[in-house]
């Protein structure tokens, strides 16, 4: 097919994009695990880009691309960059494909009180990364409807803010006697984003997502219509799941909410004031942890199914034998993956139970430090999971990963225990040999 939009094959590009309750890792991993089932199962060669690149060089998708479809069917699989990471190193009628995971793409243009387009040109290579400006910012300048344009892709709005954007180009145009006349988002732009404006310009101090009526609405709400369920009552029953996986995530996200609970005690309190900056940051890192650990207990569930699913699998034929088996390694190895992020995320709720018990209010160190050890015996569960999951993987490149990934998780966790016995003696008091 022909067209004026750069392409090498008919499904061009498939990012991953975290927006609300997903990490970027999880949009890595998710990226990876299609990347491989569209290489083997349609036979097209894919390519993994942004967070998910296997090179550095893969990261920036105009390498992958250049030369398009044409230029690519003669040097695929002749350089690094151009050898794809599943999937034939030759091209069919579909082409390529390019899958990956990256944050949000925000097409916003500032338009200008002139009608002189290399205004717009020198300000748009001013403010572009490629050509030394700010760091995810790629632009052009162009004239439109007789008004001068700077046309902007911002690639990461977390690292280089709408606000800081809009102030550069601001300042840039003053240097040729212009202004600001508009500016125009095209397409969708994520919330954060306009609320990270927001509180920029009018210099808001201390705000937190929670204070925005609608988000505040909208949590109520959610909590209200999902289903309260006897964790208790499920874990003790004669079934399978939840099991000790789900059980982990369970006690981490109590961690979690204990160390929210310090951070509220401490936020506020005239002797405390110092830290209160940091302790409302971590009480949105806690409360982010206790969400996702909360999805955990039933994506630990899930993932034990969908191994005893794949068991069940027919195994009359070669085929068959061949696809239960494959399946069956790609359910084990998702069934490992999920304890181990349940592990990492109970590692990052040690840290903040630390640093509560450290810096927060001290009539909750031992709060803290409850949250600390619930967390630390999460850890420690969901390690068992990993572990006994491994038992059944084939692949030893994928479980020397697994391995070595939970013992780095425990080594951590272990160190950081250690230190809370002594903050708890020093700074609490605690009658501690």
């Amino acid at each position: 097919h022909t067209g004026e939009h750069p392409r090498i094959g008919a499904t061009d590009v498939v990012p991953f994009v975290p927006i609300s309750d997903v990490t970027m890792q999880e949009c890595v991993e998710l990226a990876q695990r299609v990347a491989k089932r569209v290489g083997d199962t349609l036979n097209i060669p894919v390519f993994l880009y942004e967070e998910a690149a296997s090179i550095p060089e893969k990261q920036n998708l105009e390498n992958i691309r250049s030369g398009q479809f044409e230029k690519l069917k003669i040097e695929i699989g002749k350089t690094p960059v151009k050898t794809p990471d599943f999937g034939p190193s030759s091209l069919g009628k579909a082409g390529a494909t390019v899958i990956g995971a990256r944050q949000p793409l925000i097409a916003f243009n500032i338009y200008l009180t002139t009608n002189d387009v290399g205004i717009a040109q020198k300000i748009a290579k001013a403010v572009r990364h490629s050509s030394g400006g700010l760091r995810y910012v790629k632009g052009m300048g162009v004239l439109v409807e007789g008004r001068a344009q700077v046309s902007m892709n911002l690639t990461n709005f977390r690292k280089t803010p709408v606000a800081r954007v809009v102030e550069f180009v601001r300042r840039e145009a003053e240097r040729y006697g212009v202004g600001i006349h508009h500016s125009e988002l095209v397409g969708l732009i994520p919330q954060d984003a306009l609320t990270e404006a927001a509180q920029w310009y009018i210099q808001l101090d201390g705000f937190q997502n929670e204070q925005i009526l609608e988000q505040r609405l909208f949590q109520v709400m959610r909590e209200t219509t999902e289903p309260t369920l006897d964790f208790l009552d499920q874990l003790a029953a004669a079934t399978p799941t939840p099991g000790g996986g789900s059980a982990a995530a369970h006690i981490a996200a109590a961690g979690a909410a204990l160390v929210a609970m310090v951070a509220r005690l401490t936020a506020g309190k005239k002797k405390y004031l110092d830290v209160q900056e940091r302790m409302l940051t971590i009480i949105d890192q806690a409360e982010n942890l206790r969400s996702k650990l909360n999805e955990a207990v039933i994506k630990d569930s899930t993932a034990f199914e969908n191994v005893m699913d794949a068991f069940r699998l027919p195994k009359n034929t070669d085929v068959e034998i061949q696809d239960r088996n494959e399946t069956i390694q790609d359910a084990t190895i998702h069934a490992a993956e999920v304890p181990l992020q349940v592990a990492s995320m109970a590692l990052e709720v040690m840290k903040l139970a630390y640093e509560a018990a450290q810096t927060g209010n001290l009539n909750a160190i031992s709060d803290a430090a409850s949250g600390l050890f619930f967390a630390k015996s999460a850890l420690m569960s969901a390690s068992l999971n990993v572990r006994t999951n491994t038992l059944g993987i084939k692949d030893q490149e994928v479980n020397k990963n697994l391995l070595e990934s939970i013992q780095k998780l425990e080594n951590q966790s272990n160190s950081i225990e250690n230190m809370t016995w002594q903050l708890l003696k020093e700074r609490g008091g605690f009658p501690i040999p």
